[in-house]
């Protein structure tokens, strides 16, 4: 869990003069005892009113509420389909972590803000194309693009030949339906995108550090050098 969100958290629990212990806060956000006792101090230090010590509890004295946050009719649009977006399209954690982050939203809106976001009728619907597996494999490749693991894949393609490559994850693209792994191909000495349905098996194997011509930024340059030839 990020900082921001534990100190969320902890400012949620303690709402409504509830009376909790550092341990007990520890316990349900799974951090240490410590780490409750710094969170609490910063929160006090940008006027928070909590009260108590150590070994006694902590409470917030009544009255107090998040400064609400401020959204355009669009942006509140934009905000709930997404979130609807990732719930049908997105990996499992995403999914979760989407309806996570509209209940908190959600809980600092003014009414008329919240009222809008209950009226939003986009919607998006998976069919079949999302199995829980694949869902399992996008959240698995997310870890594997944010830790810049390099990966060792058994991949199928469209005429049902196998190649095993070994590529350095680069960034997800959802093409509506499609999800693909954009990398740096190893066997190819080129950037590829694989399709995530047609990925056989992933092995996890050493970490890389990024080198020109081979990033990201580098395979968008790409593509757009690309689109301006034609």
């Amino acid at each position: 869990m990020r900082r921001a969100d534990r100190l969320f958290q902890i400012v949620q629990y303690l709402r409504g003069g509830r009376l909790l212990t550092a341990r007990q806060l520890a316990e349900r956000l799974e951090v240490s005892e410590r780490t409750i006792y710094r969170d609490i101090a910063d929160l006090i230090g940008t006027g928070v009113p909590i009260d108590g010590e150590a070994g006694v509890g902590y409470l917030m004295r009544e009255g107090y509420d998040l400064p609400p946050l401020m959204f355009s009719r669009d942006e509140i649009t934009a905000l709930v389909a997404g979130a609807r977006l990732i719930r049908a399209w997105g990996g499992a954690s995403m999914a979760m972590a989407a309806e996570e982050a509209l209940v908190k939203i959600s809980a600092v809106l003014p009414e008329k803000d919240r009222k809008n976001a209950e009226t939003v009728q986009i919607h998006a619907l998976s069919m079949n194309e999302m199995t829980p597996a694949l869902r399992q494999r996008l959240d698995q490749l997310e870890r594997y693009v944010d830790s810049k693991t390099r990966l060792s894949i058994a991949y199928g393609d469209a005429g049902g030949q196998h190649t095993d490559r070994i590529v350095r994850p680069l960034g997800l693209w959802f093409w509506g339906k499609v999800w693909t792994l954009v990398t740096w191909c190893e066997l190819r000495n080129d950037f590829r995108m694989f399709r995530l349905d047609r990925m056989l098996d992933i092995t996890p194997l050493d970490n890389f550090k990024p080198e020109k011509g081979t990033t990201l930024a580098d395979f968008y340059a790409h593509q757009r050098s690309r689109h301006l030839d034609m």
